[in-house]
C-alpha cells in the first residue's frame, strides 16, 4: 500500500467500502457537536475534496452541501473521481468566525480553531465553500500553514453541481504532501526526531523531563543523562526537598540509571522516594503522599514502587504498590472502566486514563510474576485496556474526555495509552488480534500529528483537577512544541522501534 492510500484510508477513511461515514469535527462554545460526513472513492490514493456550508448558520448553504452529497452518494463508488468530505453545517450556533483563528484553543473561537486544526490534519487536496460569506476561510487556507501542516488550495463555489465540476485531475496539497511525508517514518527515525529536541534538561524533577530522559537513555545516551542528573547525586541539589506526585514519578530517572550503572547511589535515591510510603515505624502508610485523590498518581507513585522493590530485592515496595493501587481505584475507578480525574467530577479526562494506562503497563514490567500482587495488577490492566478500547475514535485517538463525543483528540493520552497497549501486546498480556489494529491506528494518528522538528498537534495543557466536565472540556489544546506531550510521544516511538 502506497503512503497516499494509508493517508486517507487511515487518516480520513477508515471507513466500509460504500455509503457515508461521520465524524466529528469538535464542539461549538455551546457544546454542540459539529459534524463531517465522508464519502469514499473507489481508491483510498484518490484526491479528496472538502466541501463546506453553514459557515453563518443554518442557510441554504447547508441544504447546497446536502443536495451535493446525496448527489455524490448516488454515483456509484467506481465512478467517483474523488474521496469527499463534507461538512453542511460549519458553524451551528452562527458565531462570529475568524481564519486563521486567534485566541486560546479550543477555549475562545471555539468554532473557528475547531473547524481550522480539522482541515489542517486531514488534509484535503481541495477545499470548496458554498457561503457567500466565508470569513476569511478560503484565503486563509490558500495561504497560510494550516494547523501547522500546510497551505491548502480553497475557493468559494455557489452554482449548481459544483462536484461535477470539478477537474478529473486534482493534484495533491501541499498539506497533503506534509503528511505523507510524516507517515514515511519508521519508529527510530520519529524518536531520534524527538530526541533532538526533547531530554535535554533536568532542571526540574518531575515526570515531564524524566520521561524524555528515559528515552534518551534507551537511545543509548547514558553518559548525557548522568550528567544532567549529577547534581542529585552529588549533594548540590536534595530530590526531596520539595516533594509532589510529580517528583515521585521524576525518580524513575534514578531509577533507569541505576539498572543501567549498577551505581548504589541511584538506588538509594530511589529507596528514600518509595521510603515516603512508609511510617518511622515501617509500616505501610494507607497511600503513597501527595496523591491530591487524582487518577494521575497511579503513574506517579506505582511504578516507583515497582523499582523499588525490583532493585532492592523487598517485597514490601510490591505491597505497598498494591496498597496504593487500592486506595486510588476506590477514590477514582468508575464502574464501567474508566478512571474519573478525581472525586470531584464522573469525568474521564484523556491523561487522568493515560497516567493509569501507563503507570500500570510500567508496574507490570518490573514485578516478578510469582508475586502474589502481579495478577491482581495484570487483571486490573487488562480490564483497563479493554474499557479504552472501546473509545478509540475513527482516526485513531483517544479525545481528551474519553467518553464524551466531540471534545478534542489529545496527542498526548493516545501515545501513552498506545504505548501502554504495545508493550502488552509485545508481553502477551492482551491479546494481538484485538489490540495491535488499535496500536497501528494510533501510531498513524501521531506520526501525522507530530512534526519533524517536535510540533505537536492538541496536547492538553497542565491540568489539576476540575469541577466540572465543562472545565476539562476548555482545557487548552497547545499546538506547538510542549515537553510533556513529546516525551510521550517519544516513548511510543521507542516502543515502536523495539527499544
Amino acid at each position: 500500500m502506497t503512503v497516499a492510500s494509508l493517508l486517507m484510508l487511515s487518516l480520513i477513511l477508515a471507513s466500509p467500502l460504500y455509503g457515508a461515514e461521520h465524524r466529528d469535527v469538535g464542539l461549538t462554545r455551546n457544546g454542540v457537536r459539529i459534524q463531517a460526513t465522508i464519502v469514499a472513492a473507489p481508491s483510498s490514493a484518490s484526491p479528496t475534496v472538502l466541501l463546506i456550508g453553514g459557515l453563518a448558520g443554518n442557510d441554504d448553504s447547508v441544504r447546497t452541501v446536502e443536495q451535493e452529497v446525496r448527489a455524490f452518494e448516488a454515483i456509484r463508488q467506481d465512478r467517483r473521481r474523488f474521496q469527499l468530505i463534507a461538512i453542511s453545517l460549519a458553524n451551528p450556533d452562527g458565531h462570529p468566525l475568524q481564519f486563521p483563528p486567534t485566541g486560546v484553543a479550543y477555549r475562545e473561537n471555539a468554532e473557528s480553531h475547531a473547524l481550522w486544526r480539522w482541515i489542517g490534519i486531514h488534509a484535503p487536496d481541495l477545499v470548496i465553500v458554498t457561503c457567500s460569506e466565508d470569513y476569511g476561510l478560503t484565503d486563509a487556507l490558500s495561504n497560510n500553514n494550516v494547523a501547522g501542516v500546510g497551505p491548502i488550495p480553497a475557493r468559494v463555489e455557489m452554482k449548481e453541481r459544483i462536484l461535477q465540476s470539478l477537474p478529473r485531475d486534482i493534484p495533491a496539497s501541499e498539506a497533503h504532501r506534509e503528511i505523507e511525508r510524516r507517515l514515511r517514518r519508521t519508529g527510530r527515525q520519529l524518536a531520534a526526531e524527538m530526541a533532538q529536541v526533547y531530554g535535554h534538561d533536568f532542571n526540574q524533577l518531575t515526570y515531564i523531563p524524566g520521561m524524555a530522559l528515559i528515552g534518551q537513555l534507551r537511545l543509548g545516551r547514558t553518559a548525557d543523562v548522568e550528567r544532567l542528573a549529577a547534581p542529585y547525586i552529588d549533594g548540590r541539589k536534595n530530590p526531596l526537598e520539595r516533594p509532589t506526585s510529580l517528583t515521585l514519578a521524576g525518580h524513575l530517572v534514578f531509577a533507569e540509571l541505576a539498572e543501567r550503572t549498577a551505581n548504589p547511589r541511584y538506588t538509594e535515591l530511589v529507596r528514600k522516594a518509595a521510603n515516603l510510603g512508609f511510617t518511622e515505624n515501617g509500616e505501610m502508610k494507607e497511600s503513597m503522599p501527595f496523591h491530591d485523590e487524582m487518577s494521575d498518581s497511579v503513574f506517579m507513585a506505582i511504578p516507583l514502587l515497582a523499582k523499588a522493590g525490583k532493585l532492592t530485592g523487598n517485597r514490601k515496595y510490591f505491597d505497598m504498590m498494591s496498597r496504593h493501587l487500592t486506595f486510588m481505584q476506590k477514590l477514582v475507578l468508575r464502574p464501567d472502566g474508566l478512571y474519573r480525574h478525581s472525586p470531584l467530577t464522573d469525568a474521564a479526562w484523556g491523561r487522568g486514563n493515560a497516567f493509569p494506562a501507563l503507570g500500570l503497563m510500567l508496574a507490570l514490567s518490573d514485578l516478578p510474576v510469582n508475586n502474589p500482587q502481579y495478577t491482581p495488577l495484570l487483571r486490573a490492566f487488562r480490564q483497563h485496556m479493554a474499557a479504552l478500547a472501546r473509545f478509540q475514535d475513527e482516526d485513531g485517538l483517544w479525545r481528551e474526555v474519553i467518553d464524551h463525543p466531540g471534545s478534542y483528540p489529545e496527542l498526548s493520552a493516545t501515545a501513552m495509552i498506545a504505548t501502554a497497549m504495545l508493550h502488552g501486546v509485545n508481553n502477551g498480556w492482551l491479546d494481538w488480534d484485538d489490540f495491535q489494529p488499535l496500536i497501528d491506528k494510533a501510531w498513524r494518528a501521531i506520526l501525522a500529528r507530530t512534526s519533524p522538528d517536535g510540533r505537536l498537534f492538541d496536547v492538553c495543557e497542565s491540568t489539576n483537577k476540575q469541577r466540572s466536565i465543562n472545565d476539562y472540556l476548555g482545557r487548552a489544546a497547545i499546538l506547538d512544541r510542549d515537553p510533556r506531550g513529546g516525551a510521550m510521544v517519544l516513548m511510543f516511538a521507542l516502543e515502536m522501534a523495539g527499544l
